[in-house]
């Protein structure tokens, strides 16, 4: 998911817009965790995710920064935001055996 969210919009108070956003990426996470994984035994579904007011000045962070960092954005007054959300299958850490 590469998108850019726009944060004014008439007729909708900035709180329900950024409410709308934070719902949307949430249901994107939970439609990619759902897909079948090529070894459901040894991996699981991660995500890397970039946020930024545009494509060219995003910094990498995790799914969480990312809706926290969505509170904050009224405050630093921006007119729209870049989110970029792209899974990747990854093996699960080896449980080390105890001795």
């Amino acid at each position: 998911m590469k998108k850019v969210f726009q944060l004014q919009q008439e007729k909708v108070h900035p709180d329900r817009v950024i409410e709308s956003i934070k719902n949307e990426l949430r249901k994107y996470i939970k439609r990619e965790r759902k897909k079948k994984l090529p070894n459901s035994e040894t991996m699981y579904w991660d995500f890397d995710c970039k946020f930024g007011q545009s494509a060219s000045s995003t910094d990498v962070c995790s799914f969480d920064e990312i809706i926290k960092a969505l509170g904050s954005i009224q405050e630093k007054e921006w007119t729209e935001c870049y989110i970029e959300i792209m899974a990747k299958a990854v093996d699960k850490p080896k449980k080390e055996e105890a001795e």
